[in-house]
């Protein structure tokens, strides 16, 4: 798996961006078979910062409604990155 493959697209809500501020870590939508070890050197290397340290998480799909049409969304994975401190990720220029 190559590095645009692994990072799908950052997340930016309020808690994420609070984060970012706050603690240094950067969250991304993954590819959900990507590990902690390719997480680390596709940011690495598309970044060119420094990561201290990966988390993962598993997030289930939630059921959706439309009218009387039910169905779940797909499931994904989540991964926050912490990185060294003095470094910045610009999560708004992410390569396609």
């Amino acid at each position: 798996m190559n590095f645009t493959e692994v990072l799908i697209s950052p997340i930016l809500s309020e808690k994420s961006v609070s984060l970012k501020d706050a603690e240094n870590r950067y969250s991304f939508r993954v590819n959900p078979r990507a590990n902690k070890t390719e997480i680390k050197k596709a940011v690495e290397a598309l970044f060119k910062v420094k990561v201290e340290a990966v988390r993962t998480a598993n997030m289930p799909g939630k059921l959706h409604k439309v009218g009387r049409h039910e169905g779940y969304r797909s499931d994904w994975k989540k991964a926050m990155v912490t990185v060294k401190a003095g470094q910045k990720i610009d999560v708004t220029d992410l390569p396609k």
